[in-house]
C-alpha cells in the first residue's frame, strides 16, 4: 500500500458516518493477518448484554482477534443506545470494555481492544484503543492477577462526517504502508498518543500567535486611530493576539455542539459544526474584511447580547447565535471595536499556502480545521486524541511569560535552550492531569473523613469506605445501579435471589444525603490558580462523587450541568497574579459547563466569575475593618446576584457597587485580600476546607521589579517561614494554611528543596505545628523541561498526630503511575521528624541517620574553607584555549607585559573535567581579572585588545542591559568593570593551595585533589584543609554517596546538585587518638589510588576503594544491617 492509498483509506473510513464494511477494510489493512473466522466472530444484543450495561448498549460485536506475539487484542463494534451520546457516559463505555477484557464473557483475559463506539442516528463516532492496567497480587503460592475493579485506560479518536482525519493520518499511515511487519501493542498505543498531537498543535498555535501579533503591529503603526485607541486603553499587541486566538479556539470547541448557524425556530444542536469556516466562505453574509466585519460583530455583539426576546436570532448572519455572557467576549480593555477598524488581512485566517507537511493553507482556520476538538477534558483513564480544554493550560504555561517588552527576545529564543527560561523565570509549570487528580481525590477523601469524624459517624463509615466512594465511584456506578434494582426486586418479591452485592458500604448508602451535603458545602481555593487545573479537577471529583450518591438520593435536580454550576458558584475560588491566567481558568470552567448543556430549547448563559477567579497577589496583606458587618453583608448579598446576571448594564452596576464596598472595607487599598474578596467563606466557614495548587517556584533573591527583589516585597509582611535566601513557595505554604478553617487540608505540589535546604528550616518547623498527613517525594520528571525535583504534601490545620505517611517514587516516568496504589503499598510512617532535614525512610533508616549525625561532624564545622568556582559572567570571553592564550602572549609588546599577562592567564578545570580521584585538563585557561585584585586593564594591552576585538563592549559590561536587536545581553548588573570577572573572587589565594574539587551537577559524583595554581569554574566548587586526603577518601566512599543521594537536591533530569550548602553538611568523623590509625590507613590507600590514577586514569582501583568503604563503616561503628541499607540504596 502506498502513502496516498493509506491516506485515502483513512479518509474514507474516518471522515464519514460509521460504515461497518469500511471499518473492516481498515482493520484488515492495519493488521494484515488476524483471525476473522466464524469461530472468532459474535454479536450480542438485548438480554445477552451484561445487565449493568443494558441501559446504554444495544449490541456489541467482535469482528476479529489479533495477537502481536505477546498480547491479545480484540476488535469490537459497540452500538450505543439512543439515550447515550459519545460525549457523555465516557466512563460507562470504558468500564464496559474493561469488563469484557477482564473475561466478562467467561473467556480468557485480553490485553487490549480496538473499538468502534457508534451512536444511532449520529454522524460522528469514536475509534478507541482500550488497554488493561492489570494489578498483580503476590500470594505464598503464586502471582495472580487481581480482578477487582481493575481499571482500563482508553484513548479515542473523534471521527465521522463532521471530523477531519488529519491526526489519524499522521498516526496510522506508517502502520498501514508497512507490509513487512505486524503492528505491536506498543505501536498501537503510540498511534493513540495524545502528547504527540498536543505538541504538534502547540507549535502550530505558536506560529499563528507570532503571525497575528506581527500583523497587528503593522496595523497599529499604519493607522493612527487604532494606535490612539490602543494607547488610550492600555492595549498591547501581545495580549490582543493571545485573547483573539483564545476566542477563536473557544468557538471551535463550541461549534462542536451545533450551536452556531441554527436556522430560525430550529432547536439548538442542529447548527453547522463548521460554522467559522462557513462564515469565512460567505455562506451567511458577504464581507470585505473577515475580522472587522465578521469576527468583531460575532464576538462583541452576537455572543455578548441577550436576544432571547427574538429566539436568539441574529439578523446579520440570518441565523441563531447563543448569548454566552461571562465576559470572554467583552472587548479587551473595552476598546472601541465599532469605530476602530482593525483590518487583519483575510489571508491570516485562510489561504492556499502549502505547508511543509503537504497540506494546503496555513491560516488560523486552515490549521484549526485539521484538528479534532472536544469539550471534554482528559482524565487519567480517559484520553481523547484531540484538542481539549486542557491544552489551554499547556498553552498558558508556555506563553505566560511572553510580554510586550520581551517579545523580540522570545522570538530569538525559539528552538534554543533559552526558550524554557521564559517559563522558569515565573516559576510556572504545568501540572500533569494524573497529579491533579491524585491531589484532588486525596484532598476530598481527607475532607470527607474529617467531616465524618466530626459528625461522629466513624463507627458506621470507615476511611476506606470514603476512599472507595472517591476512587471507585465511576468504576462501579453501573454495577451499583443494577445491584440496587435487584435488591428492590428481592424486597418486592419479584425475584428470589441475586448474584449482585452492593459495592459501596452500607454506611455510605445510608448517609448518602449527609455526605452529599458535605460535598455541596465544601469550600476550595487555589491561591496560584494558573490555568485552572485544580479548580476544574476538584469540580470533576466532587460532581463524580455526587453522581454516585445520586443512586441513593431521590430528590432534586441532579444533572451534571446543575451540579457543576452549583459547585462553581458555592465551592470554587482561585487567585493569580497574572490576569491572563485568570482568563484561562475561567474559560476552562465555562467549557466544563458547556459540555453538560443539553437543553435543545434554551441555552443557559454562562455565569460571571469575576469574584470567583480573581487577579491579585495572594501573598499580600491588607489592613481592613473585618467587623464592619453591614458592608460585608451588602457585598455578600450582591455576589450571587452578579454571578447569574446577564443584562450588561445591570452587571456593570452590580460590579461598580461591589468594588465600591471593597474599597470602603479596605480604606481604598487596591491589593487583593482573601478575607475581603472571599468574605462569605470566612463568615460562613471560618476559612477554606481545602487549599490546593501548584504555587510558583521563584527564589526570593530574584528581581521583582526595577527597584526591588521579591524578598524586599514580602519581608515586611511577617511571614514565619520567610528566609531571604528562600523560595516564594514557602510563603504560599504558610499563607495557604492560614486560609484553612480548623481541620481543613492543604495540598500542594512544590519543589522538594524545603525538605533539606537550610532555608527550609523555618518551613519544616511551621509544618510541625500542624498535622502533616501525606508526603510523596516525586523526584524529577513531573514537569516538562523543568529542572526541579518535586513533592506533594497534604497537611491538616490541626494538632500534629506524628503519623505522616510518606513514600519516594523511584519510577522514572511519572505519567500513568498510580500514586495512591504506590503510597498504599510502599508508604511508611514518619513519626520522628524535627526541624532538621526530612527524608523518607523507615525506622531503621531513621536510626541510621541519627547515628550518622551523632558520630559525624558537618564539614562546615571543620577547619576547612569551601568555595564556589569562578563565575566570569561570559565564559566565551574569559575562558580561552591554548592557541588563543598563545596568540595573546605573542601580541604583548615586551617581556614585562608578557610576564604580567602570563601570570594572570591561569589553567582552569570545568566540572566535567573532575573525575573520581583524578582530573582531565582540557587545555583551557581563564583570564583571571578578578575585581578583588584591582587590575588596571591598560597594564595588559594584549588582553584588552583581545576582549575588544572579539566582543562588543556592551556585552562585556556588567550593566544588566538587554540588546535583543544585537543578539546578546550585557552581563549581570554589578559594580565591577567591563574587563573584570563577574564575581569578585576575594578568596583567590585559595586557588594557590592544593584542594579537593567537586562538580556541582551530575549523575555520578566526582571528587579529586587538584594541584595549586589550577583554577576551577563555577558551578564546580572546592575546599582546602590540612586533611585533604582523608576527606577525599571519605568523599569517594559508598557512605558519602548514600548520604548525598539522600540529602542533596536533584535536577529535573535526576542529576545530583551538590552545591556548597549541601556539601558543607556532609558529616565526617573528626580525627582523634582513638581513630587515628584508621585515618592513616585511609590516607595511605588514597595515596596509592592517586598514584595509580596519575599513571593510568583508567586503572582498576576497586579493591582499594572497597577497603576505604570498610574503614569508613568502621569509623561509624555500623552494623551489618546498616551497611546493607547504604549499599542497597547505592545500587
Amino acid at each position: 500500500m502506498t502513502n496516498q492509498q493509506a491516506i485515502n483509506l483513512i479518509r474514507d473510513t474516518f471522515e464519514s458516518s460509521f460504515d461497518k464494511g469500511k471499518f473492516i477494510r481498515f482493520v484488515k489493512n492495519l493488521f494484515k493477518h488476524y483471525d476473522d473466522t466464524d469461530a472468532a466472530l459474535f454479536t450480542y444484543s438485548g438480554n445477552l448484554v451484561y445487565e449493568p450495561f443494558r441501559p446504554y448498549i444495544s449490541t456489541y460485536s467482535r469482528i476479529g482477534k489479533y495477537c502481536d506475539g505477546k498480547h491479545s487484542i480484540d476488535i469490537l463494534i459497540v452500538k450505543l443506545k439512543k439515550t447515550t451520546s459519545l460525549e457523555r457516559a465516557r466512563a460507562m463505555q470504558r468500564n464496559f470494555v474493561s469488563w469484557y477484557l477482564n473475561g466478562g464473557r467467561g473467556e480468557q483475559m485480553k490485553d487490549a481492544a480496538l473499538v468502534a463506539f457508534v451512536s444511532p442516528d449520529d454522524e460522528d463516532w469514536r475509534f478507541s484503543f482500550v488497554k488493561m492496567e492489570y494489578t498483580f497480587e503476590i500470594t505464598e503460592e503464586k502471582v495472580k492477577v487481581k480482578e477487582d475493579f481493575t481499571p482500563a485506560r482508553r484513548w479515542s479518536f473523534l471521527v465521522g462526517k463532521n471530523e477531519k482525519s488529519h491526526t489519524a493520518q499522521s498516526r496510522f499511515v506508517k502502520l498501514l504502508v508497512d507490509d513487512s511487519h505486524e503492528p505491536t501493542l506498543e505501536q498501537l498505543e503510540e498511534a493513540f498518543n495524545i502528547e504527540t498531537v498536543t505538541n504538534e498543535f502547540f507549535f502550530k498555535y505558536r506560529g499563528l500567535f507570532i503571525r497575528t501579533k506581527n500583523e497587528l503591529d503593522k496595523i497599529v503603526e499604519a493607522h493612527p486611530l487604532v494606535k490612539a485607541d490602543f494607547e488610550d486603553k492600555g492595549i498591547d499587541t501581545v495580549n490582543f493576539a493571545k485573547k483573539l486566538l483564545g476566542q477563536i479556539v473557544f468557538l471551535y470547541f463550541l461549534q462542536k455542539k451545533g450551536w452556531f448557524g441554527v436556522s430560525r425556530d430550529e432547536d439548538w444542536g442542529n447548527g453547522s459544526k463548521h460554522f467559522l469556516r462557513e462564515l469565512f466562505e460567505k455562506k451567511y453574509c458577504n464581507y470585505t474584511n473577515f475580522f472587522d466585519e465578521i469576527l468583531e460583530p460575532l464576538f462583541y455583539e452576537a455572543l455578548r447580547t441577550d436576544r432571547s426576546y427574538d429566539d436568539d436570532y441574529y439578523s446579520r448572519f440570518n441565523c441563531k447565535i447563543p448569548f454566552l455572557n461571562g465576559g470572554l467576549f467583552d472587548p479587551i480593555n473595552n476598546y472601541d471595536w465599532v469605530h476602530t477598524d482593525i483590518s487583519f488581512p483575510n489571508e491570516l485566517f485562510s489561504n492556499t499556502n502549502p505547508t511543509k507537511e503537504g497540506d494546503i493553507g496555513d491560516g488560523i482556520l486552515d490549521i484549526f480545521d485539521r484538528y479534532n476538538f472536544t469539550v471534554c477534558e482528559d482524565e487519567p483513564l480517559e484520553k481523547e486524541v484531540a484538542i481539549d480544554p486542557e491544552l489551554l493550560g499547556k498553552t498558558y504555561e508556555k506563553f505566560n511569560a511572553i510580554r510586550p517588552d520581551n517579545f523580540d527576545e522570545y522570538l530569538k529564543s525559539i528552538g534554543t535552550k533559552d526558550e524554557n527560561k521564559f517559563n522558569k523565570a515565573y516559576g510556572v509549570y504545568y501540572t500533569r492531569p494524573e497529579i491533579v487528580h491524585f491531589m484532588c481525590r486525596q484532598s476530598l477523601t481527607e475532607y470527607l473523613w474529617n467531616q465524618t469524624t466530626k459528625a461522629k459517624l466513624d463507627q458506621i463509615i470507615s476511611k476506606k469506605d470514603i476512599g472507595d466512594l472517591i476512587e471507585l465511584g465511576e468504576l462501579i456506578t453501573e454495577y451499583e445501579a443494577t445491584a440496587l434494582i435487584k435488591k428492590e426486586n428481592l424486597e418486592n418479591g419479584k425475584q428470589k435471589s441475586t448474584d449482585y452485592t452492593m459495592l459501596l458500604s452500607e454506611g455510605i448508602r445510608k448517609q448518602a444525603e449527609t455526605i452529599d451535603g458535605w460535598l455541596a458545602d465544601i469550600a476550595v481555593c487555589d491561591p496560584a490558580v494558573g490555568s485552572g487545573a485544580f479548580p476544574v479537577g476538584m469540580m470533576s471529583e466532587i460532581v463524580r462523587a455526587r453522581h454516585t450518591l445520586s443512586l441513593y438520593i431521590k430528590n432534586g435536580d441532579r444533572t451534571s450541568y446543575t451540579l457543576k454550576r452549583s459547585c462553581i458558584e458555592n465551592s470554587l475560588y482561585g487567585v493569580d497574579i497574572d490576569a491572563g491566567a485568570c482568563e484561562i481558568a475561567k474559560l476552562r470552567l465555562w467549557l466544563s459547563m458547556v459540555v453538560e448543556e443539553d437543553d435543545i430549547k434554551s441555552i443557559k448563559p454562562l455565569p460571571n466569575l469575576d469574584y470567583k477567579i480573581v487577579c491579585g497577589d495572594s501573598l499580600m496583606k491588607v489592613e481592613k475593618e473585618l467587623f464592619n458587618n453591614e458592608l460585608f453583608h451588602e457585598l455578600e448579598e450582591l455576589k450571587p446576584i452578579y454571578f447569574g446576571e446577564t443584562n450588561y448594564t445591570k452587571k456593570q452596576d452590580y460590579k461598580r457597587q461591589m468594588d465600591e464596598l471593597i474599597s470602603q472595607i479596605t480604606s481604598g487599598n487596591t491589593q487583593f485580600d482573601f478575607e475581603v474578596y472571599f468574605s462569605e467563606v470566612f463568615h460562613r466557614k471560618k476559612g477554606f476546607d481545602v487549599v490546593i495548587g501548584n504555587p510558583p517556584y521563584i527564589q526570593l533573591q530574584k528581581t521583582f521589579d526595577d527597584k526591588r527583589k521579591y524578598a524586599d516585597r514580602y519581608k515586611q509582611l511577617n511571614y514565619e517561614t520567610f528566609e531571604r535566601t528562600g523560595d516564594i513557595y514557602c510563603l504560599f505554604y504558610e499563607k495557604g494554611i492560614t486560609l484553612l478553617n480548623n481541620g481543613g487540608h492543604l495540598a500542594f505540589i512544590t519543589s522538594n528543596k524545603w525538605m533539606r535546604a537550610t532555608y527550609g528550616k523555618q518551613l519544616r518547623n511551621y509544618f510541625l505545628k500542624n498535622n502533616p498527613k501525606i508526603l510523596i517525594d516525586l523526584g524529577p520528571g513531573v514537569f516538562e523541561k523543568a529542572t526541579v525535583d518535586t513533592n506533594i504534601l497534604i497537611i491538616q490545620k490541626e494538632e500534629n498526630q506524628h503519623l505522616l505517611q510518606a513514600v519516594t517514587i523511584t519510577e522514572n516516568k511519572k505519567n500513568h503511575i498510580d500514586l495512591a496504589a504506590i503510597l498504599k503499598r510502599n508508604g511508611i510512617v514518619l513519626n520522628r521528624l524535627t526541624e532538621n532535614a526530612w527524608f523518607v525512610g523507615d525506622d531503621a533508616e531513621q536510626q541510621l541517620k541519627e547515628k550518622i549525625e551523632r558520630i559525624g561532624k558537618p564539614l562546615k564545622n571543620w577547619d576547612v574553607n569551601i568555595y564556589r568556582g569562578i563565575l566570569t559572567g561570559l565564559n566565551e570571553a574569559f575562558i580561552i584555549d591554548s592557541d588563543k592564550r598563545q596568540e595573546i602572549l605573542d601580541n604583548c609588546l615586551d617581556e614585562d607585559e608578557r610576564r604580567r599577562t602570563e601570570a594572570i592567564i591561569k589553567p582552569i578545570l570545568r566540572g566535567r573535567d573532575i573525575k573520581r580521584y583524578y582530573y582531565e585538563w582540557a587545555g583551557l585557561w581563564v583570564i583571571s581579572t578578578f575585581p578583588a585584585l584591582h587590575f588596571n586593564i591598560d597594564d595588559y594591552p594584549a588582553i584588552k585588545k583581545y576582549l575588544l576585538d572579539h566582543f562588543d563592549i556592551r556585552q562585556l559590561e556588567q550593566s544588566g542591559k538587554k540588546y535583543p536587536e544585537l543578539g546578546f545581553n550585557a552581563r549581570k548588573k554589578t559594580g565591577n568593570k567591563w574587563f573584570e570577572t563577574q564575581d569578585p573572587i576575594a578568596y583567590y589565594p585559595e586557588f594557590e593551595k592544593e584542594k579537593v574539587a567537586f562538580k556541582a551537577v551530575g549523575k555520578n559524583l566526582a571528587f579529586s585533589i587538584i594541584p595549586s595554581g589550577v583554577m576551577i569554574t563555577a558551578p564546580a566548587s572546592f575546599m582546602s584543609s590540612a586533611h585533604n586526603k582523608y576527606i577525599l577518601g571519605f568523599l569517594c566512599s559508598n557512605f558519602t554517596f548514600y548520604f548525598i543521594l539522600k540529602n542533596a537536591d536533584k535536577t529535573g533530569a535526576g542529576d545530583v546538585m551538590l552545591n556548597v550548602q549541601s556539601f558543607e553538611k556532609i558529616p565526617i568523623p573528626t580525627i582523634s587518638a582513638t581513630n587515628q590509625p584508621i585515618v592513616l590507613q585511609i590516607e595511605l590507600l588514597v595515596d596509592t589510588i592517586l598514584a595509580e590514577k596519575k599513571e593510568n586514569p583508567k586503572a582498576n582501583t576497586i579493591a582499594w576503594e572497597n577497603e576505604i568503604d570498610r574503614l569508613v563503616y568502621q569509623l561509624y561503628e555500623l552494623t551489618d544491617e546498616e551497611i546493607e541499607i547504604i549499599e542497597k540504596n547505592n545500587t
